[in-house]
């Protein structure tokens, strides 16, 4: 199957390396790949998204078959891989960048994600603060993020 056949799914949840990894390990995830959104700078660079000021979050973009892995099981691994209660950092990373956020894709990723954070709520002691957004321009990160645990081995927080 190719991306074109399939949904997207767009996720920040800290560093994009890990969470990429997390996300090409799902039967029924039929692509990813890591780059920048939900901020106000067109084309970012990675550099430009570290200095903090651009609003972009690392996030992985997700194509996945519906007739294989339901969206509702990508949120279940969304709030599994990383701390939502944490304003702007996860692990020893720290910034706006590494937001939690869903980024959606359609009014059904809407709802089921504010049922998914509404249903997380009530199991966590403390405030979640993730963001739930309607997806806007996605900025590929460069070649050398792509896949990166795979290629280099370690990663991020998780």
């Amino acid at each position: 199957m190719n991306r074109a056949e399939n949904p997207i799914a767009t996720f920040a949840a800290g560093c994009f390396w890990g969470v990429e990894a997390e996300f090409r390990r799902i039967p029924g995830v039929v692509d990813t790949e890591v780059g920048y959104t939900g901020g106000h700078t067109e084309n970012p660079s990675y550099r430009d998204v570290c200095r903090g000021d651009t609003g972009h979050a690392e996030a992985v973009r997700v194509w996945y078959d519906s007739s294989r892995v339901r969206y509702r099981d990508l949120l279940d691994v969304f709030w599994r891989i990383h701390n939502p209660t944490t304003l702007n950092r996860q692990g020893a990373d720290v910034g706006s960048q590494y937001r939690s956020a869903i980024f959606t894709h359609s009014p059904e990723q809407e709802r089921e994600a504010q049922r998914s954070l509404q249903k997380e709520d009530r199991n966590t002691r403390r405030d979640i603060v993730t963001q739930i957004e309607p997806a806007g321009p996605f900025y590929r990160a460069e070649e050398y993020h792509q896949q990166y645990t795979e290629k280099h081995g370690g990663g991020c927080h998780l």
